[in-house]
Protein backbone atom coordinates (compact mmCIF):
# COMPACT_ATOMS: atom_id res chain seq x y z
CA UNK A 1 0.00 0.00 0.00
CA UNK A 2 2.82 2.36 0.94
CA UNK A 3 4.60 1.57 -2.32
CA UNK A 4 1.45 2.37 -4.30
CA UNK A 5 1.00 5.62 -2.40
CA UNK A 6 4.61 6.63 -2.97
CA UNK A 7 4.30 5.80 -6.66
CA UNK A 8 1.16 7.88 -6.96
CA UNK A 9 2.77 10.82 -5.15
CA UNK A 10 5.82 10.57 -7.40
CA UNK A 11 3.60 10.63 -10.49
CA UNK A 12 1.75 13.70 -9.24
CA UNK A 13 5.06 15.42 -8.46
CA UNK A 14 6.44 14.62 -11.91
CA UNK A 15 3.33 15.96 -13.59
CA UNK A 16 3.49 19.13 -11.50
CA UNK A 17 7.13 19.68 -12.36
CA UNK A 18 6.40 19.07 -16.04
CA UNK A 19 3.59 21.65 -16.01
CA UNK A 20 5.84 24.17 -14.23
CA UNK A 21 8.65 23.56 -16.66
CA UNK A 22 6.33 24.03 -19.62
CA UNK A 23 4.96 27.22 -18.12
CA UNK A 24 8.45 28.57 -17.59
CA UNK A 25 9.65 27.70 -21.07
CA UNK A 26 6.43 28.48 -22.97
CA UNK A 27 7.10 30.79 -25.86
CA UNK A 28 5.58 34.25 -25.53
CA UNK A 29 3.41 35.62 -28.31
CA UNK A 30 5.96 38.35 -28.90
CA UNK A 31 8.75 35.77 -29.28
CA UNK A 32 6.51 33.66 -31.53
CA UNK A 33 5.81 36.57 -33.87
CA UNK A 34 9.45 37.65 -33.97
CA UNK A 35 10.63 34.11 -34.64
CA UNK A 36 8.31 33.66 -37.62
CA UNK A 37 9.14 37.17 -38.81
CA UNK A 38 5.61 38.44 -39.44
CA UNK A 39 2.58 39.84 -37.65
CA UNK A 40 -0.66 38.42 -39.07
CA UNK A 41 -3.39 41.06 -38.73
CA UNK A 42 -7.01 39.96 -39.00
CA UNK A 43 -9.15 42.50 -40.90
CA UNK A 44 -12.23 42.99 -43.05
CA UNK A 45 -12.85 45.53 -45.83
CA UNK A 46 -13.80 48.49 -43.61
CA UNK A 47 -12.96 52.03 -44.72
CA UNK A 48 -11.46 54.19 -43.33
CA UNK A 49 -9.78 51.63 -41.06
CA UNK A 50 -8.78 48.89 -43.52
CA UNK A 51 -9.40 48.96 -47.27
CA UNK A 52 -7.52 48.45 -50.54
CA UNK A 53 -6.22 51.14 -52.87
CA UNK A 54 -6.24 50.85 -56.66
CA UNK A 55 -3.09 48.76 -56.57
CA UNK A 56 -4.64 46.29 -54.12
CA UNK A 57 -2.53 47.52 -51.20
CA UNK A 58 -4.22 47.58 -47.79
CA UNK A 59 -4.42 51.13 -46.46
CA UNK A 60 -6.45 52.96 -43.82
CA UNK A 61 -5.88 54.17 -40.29
CA UNK A 62 -5.64 50.70 -38.75
CA UNK A 63 -3.61 49.29 -41.64
CA UNK A 64 -1.07 52.13 -41.49
CA UNK A 65 -0.69 51.84 -37.72
CA UNK A 66 -0.40 48.04 -37.95
CA UNK A 67 2.54 48.45 -40.32
CA UNK A 68 4.24 50.75 -37.85
CA UNK A 69 3.57 48.35 -34.97
CA UNK A 70 5.04 45.44 -36.93
CA UNK A 71 8.06 47.59 -37.76
CA UNK A 72 8.54 48.34 -34.06
CA UNK A 73 8.64 44.57 -33.43
CA UNK A 74 11.17 44.07 -36.21
CA UNK A 75 8.82 41.97 -38.36
CA UNK A 76 6.78 42.23 -41.56
CA UNK A 77 3.02 42.77 -41.54
CA UNK A 78 0.58 40.34 -43.17
CA UNK A 79 -3.07 41.34 -43.63
CA UNK A 80 -5.53 38.44 -43.49
CA UNK A 81 -9.20 38.94 -44.43
CA UNK A 82 -11.34 37.05 -41.94
CA UNK A 83 -14.99 36.26 -41.34
CA UNK A 84 -15.83 38.61 -38.46
CA UNK A 85 -18.01 35.96 -36.82
CA UNK A 86 -14.93 33.77 -36.32
CA UNK A 87 -12.36 36.34 -35.26
CA UNK A 88 -11.77 34.68 -31.87
CA UNK A 89 -11.38 31.24 -33.43
CA UNK A 90 -8.95 32.61 -36.04
CA UNK A 91 -6.94 34.23 -33.27
CA UNK A 92 -6.79 31.16 -31.04
CA UNK A 93 -5.90 28.90 -33.98
CA UNK A 94 -2.95 31.23 -34.69
CA UNK A 95 -4.18 31.92 -38.21
CA UNK A 96 -3.82 35.55 -37.14
CA UNK A 97 -1.92 37.20 -34.28
CA UNK A 98 -4.13 40.22 -33.77
CA UNK A 99 -7.64 41.49 -34.58
CA UNK A 100 -7.23 45.10 -35.67
CA UNK A 101 -10.19 46.36 -37.65
CA UNK A 102 -12.21 49.00 -35.83
CA UNK A 103 -13.27 46.41 -33.26
CA UNK A 104 -15.79 47.69 -30.71
CA UNK A 105 -14.86 46.80 -27.15
CA UNK A 106 -18.00 44.86 -26.30
CA UNK A 107 -18.16 42.72 -23.16
CA UNK A 108 -18.03 39.43 -25.08
CA UNK A 109 -14.98 40.61 -27.02
CA UNK A 110 -13.16 41.63 -23.85
CA UNK A 111 -13.98 38.27 -22.25
CA UNK A 112 -12.68 36.32 -25.24
CA UNK A 113 -9.49 38.28 -25.93
CA UNK A 114 -6.79 40.33 -24.32
CA UNK A 115 -7.64 43.84 -25.49
CA UNK A 116 -5.59 47.01 -25.85
CA UNK A 117 -6.22 50.47 -24.51
CA UNK A 118 -9.13 52.13 -26.39
CA UNK A 119 -7.83 54.13 -29.34
CA UNK A 120 -10.87 55.53 -31.16
CA UNK A 121 -14.48 56.63 -30.51
CA UNK A 122 -17.38 55.45 -32.62
CA UNK A 123 -21.16 54.93 -32.75
CA UNK A 124 -23.61 52.77 -34.73
CA UNK A 125 -25.74 54.63 -37.29
CA UNK A 126 -28.70 53.77 -39.47
CA UNK A 127 -28.11 54.41 -43.18
CA UNK A 128 -31.02 54.74 -45.62
CA UNK A 129 -31.68 56.27 -49.05
CA UNK A 130 -31.20 60.02 -48.65
CA UNK A 131 -34.79 60.87 -49.55
CA UNK A 132 -36.03 58.75 -46.63
CA UNK A 133 -33.62 59.98 -43.95
CA UNK A 134 -36.02 62.60 -42.54
CA UNK A 135 -38.58 59.86 -41.80
CA UNK A 136 -36.36 58.55 -39.01
CA UNK A 137 -35.61 61.82 -37.20
CA UNK A 138 -37.46 60.80 -34.02
CA UNK A 139 -37.43 57.02 -34.45
CA UNK A 140 -36.93 54.82 -31.39
CA UNK A 141 -37.61 51.48 -33.07
CA UNK A 142 -36.60 49.64 -36.25
CA UNK A 143 -39.58 47.29 -36.21
CA UNK A 144 -40.87 46.46 -39.66
CA UNK A 145 -37.52 47.18 -41.32
CA UNK A 146 -35.15 44.74 -42.97
CA UNK A 147 -31.76 45.95 -41.77
CA UNK A 148 -28.47 44.82 -43.34
CA UNK A 149 -25.74 44.26 -40.73
CA UNK A 150 -22.27 42.80 -40.57
CA UNK A 151 -22.65 39.38 -38.99
CA UNK A 152 -21.28 39.28 -35.45
CA UNK A 153 -20.86 43.05 -35.20
CA UNK A 154 -21.93 45.72 -32.73
CA UNK A 155 -24.25 46.95 -35.48
CA UNK A 156 -26.08 43.62 -35.48
CA UNK A 157 -26.58 43.89 -31.72
CA UNK A 158 -27.93 47.45 -32.07
CA UNK A 159 -30.39 46.58 -34.85
CA UNK A 160 -31.66 43.54 -32.96
CA UNK A 161 -32.11 45.52 -29.76
CA UNK A 162 -34.23 48.10 -31.60
CA UNK A 163 -36.49 45.45 -33.14
CA UNK A 164 -35.22 45.37 -36.72
CA UNK A 165 -35.24 42.19 -38.83
CA UNK A 166 -31.53 41.72 -39.45
CA UNK A 167 -30.03 40.64 -42.76
CA UNK A 168 -26.49 39.47 -41.87
CA UNK A 169 -23.79 39.92 -44.52
CA UNK A 170 -20.03 39.35 -44.55
CA UNK A 171 -18.81 42.91 -43.99
CA UNK A 172 -20.01 46.47 -43.48
CA UNK A 173 -19.35 47.50 -47.08
CA UNK A 174 -21.80 44.82 -48.22
CA UNK A 175 -24.57 46.30 -46.05
CA UNK A 176 -24.54 49.42 -48.21
CA UNK A 177 -24.84 47.32 -51.36
CA UNK A 178 -27.95 45.71 -49.84
CA UNK A 179 -29.62 49.10 -49.44
CA UNK A 180 -28.69 50.29 -52.94
CA UNK A 181 -30.00 47.03 -54.41
CA UNK A 182 -33.26 47.40 -52.50
CA UNK A 183 -32.89 44.03 -50.78
CA UNK A 184 -32.75 45.76 -47.38
CA UNK A 185 -34.53 48.88 -46.16
CA UNK A 186 -31.54 50.18 -44.23
CA UNK A 187 -28.05 49.33 -43.04
CA UNK A 188 -26.36 49.70 -39.70
CA UNK A 189 -22.67 50.58 -39.92
CA UNK A 190 -20.05 52.39 -37.87
CA UNK A 191 -20.21 56.18 -37.85
CA UNK A 192 -16.57 56.37 -38.95
CA UNK A 193 -17.27 54.20 -41.98
CA UNK A 194 -20.36 56.23 -42.86
CA UNK A 195 -18.27 59.40 -42.84
CA UNK A 196 -15.90 57.89 -45.38
CA UNK A 197 -18.26 55.98 -47.65
CA UNK A 198 -21.63 57.73 -48.02
CA UNK A 199 -22.81 61.15 -49.15
CA UNK A 200 -21.56 63.68 -51.67
CA UNK A 201 -18.34 62.76 -53.43
CA UNK A 202 -18.52 59.05 -52.53
CA UNK A 203 -19.67 55.90 -54.30
CA UNK A 204 -22.86 56.03 -52.24
CA UNK A 205 -23.86 59.67 -52.61
CA UNK A 206 -27.58 58.79 -52.51
CA UNK A 207 -27.34 57.28 -49.02
CA UNK A 208 -27.48 59.24 -45.76
CA UNK A 209 -27.31 58.77 -42.00
CA UNK A 210 -30.84 58.68 -40.61
CA UNK A 211 -30.28 57.89 -36.95
CA UNK A 212 -27.53 57.53 -34.35
CA UNK A 213 -28.44 54.21 -32.72
CA UNK A 214 -26.28 54.82 -29.66
CA UNK A 215 -28.31 57.92 -28.89
CA UNK A 216 -31.57 56.09 -29.65
CA UNK A 217 -30.60 53.46 -27.06
CA UNK A 218 -29.36 56.00 -24.53
CA UNK A 219 -25.76 54.81 -24.87
CA UNK A 220 -22.50 56.73 -24.95
CA UNK A 221 -20.02 56.52 -27.80
CA UNK A 222 -18.34 53.17 -28.35
CA UNK A 223 -14.60 52.56 -28.16
CA UNK A 224 -12.38 50.67 -30.57
CA UNK A 225 -9.61 48.40 -29.34
CA UNK A 226 -7.11 45.86 -30.68
CA UNK A 227 -7.52 42.19 -29.75
CA UNK A 228 -4.83 39.63 -28.93
CA UNK A 229 -4.89 36.09 -27.58
CA UNK A 230 -5.73 35.73 -23.90
CA UNK A 231 -2.59 36.34 -21.83
CA UNK A 232 -0.61 37.57 -24.84
CA UNK A 233 2.39 39.77 -24.08
CA UNK A 234 1.74 41.49 -27.41
CA UNK A 235 -0.95 43.49 -25.61
CA UNK A 236 1.60 45.25 -23.40
CA UNK A 237 3.91 45.69 -26.40
CA UNK A 238 1.07 47.37 -28.30
CA UNK A 239 0.09 49.64 -25.42
CA UNK A 240 3.69 50.83 -25.06
CA UNK A 241 3.93 51.37 -28.83
CA UNK A 242 0.67 53.30 -28.87
CA UNK A 243 1.68 55.60 -26.01
CA UNK A 244 4.91 56.37 -27.82
CA UNK A 245 3.15 57.14 -31.13
CA UNK A 246 0.58 59.35 -29.42
CA UNK A 247 3.37 61.28 -27.70
CA UNK A 248 5.42 61.86 -30.86
CA UNK A 249 2.39 62.95 -32.92
CA UNK A 250 2.29 59.96 -35.27
CA UNK A 251 -1.22 58.86 -34.27
CA UNK A 252 -2.72 62.29 -34.89
CA UNK A 253 -0.87 62.62 -38.21
CA UNK A 254 -2.17 59.27 -39.51
CA UNK A 255 -5.66 59.96 -38.13
CA UNK A 256 -5.79 63.28 -39.96
CA UNK A 257 -4.92 61.53 -43.24
CA UNK A 258 -8.16 59.56 -42.95
CA UNK A 259 -10.34 62.26 -41.40
CA UNK A 260 -10.35 60.67 -37.94
CA UNK A 261 -8.68 63.46 -35.98
CA UNK A 262 -11.87 64.14 -34.01
CA UNK A 263 -12.42 60.46 -33.15
CA UNK A 264 -8.98 59.19 -32.22
CA UNK A 265 -8.20 59.01 -28.49
CA UNK A 266 -5.04 60.92 -27.66
CA UNK A 267 -4.87 60.47 -23.87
Amino acid sequence: MKKLLCAALSLVLCLALTVCACAETAESDLAYVQEKGSLAVGITNFAPMDYQDEAGEWIGFDADMARLFAESLGVDVEFVEINWDYKVEELNAKNIDVVWNGMTLLEDVMNAMSTSVPYCLNAQVLVVPAEKAADFADATSLEGLYVAVESGSAGEDAATELGGTTVPVQNQASTLMEVVAGTSDAAVIDLLMAGAMIGEGTSYENLAIALNLNEARGLESEQYGVGFRKGSDLTDAFNAFWAEKVADGTVLEVATTYGLQESVILE
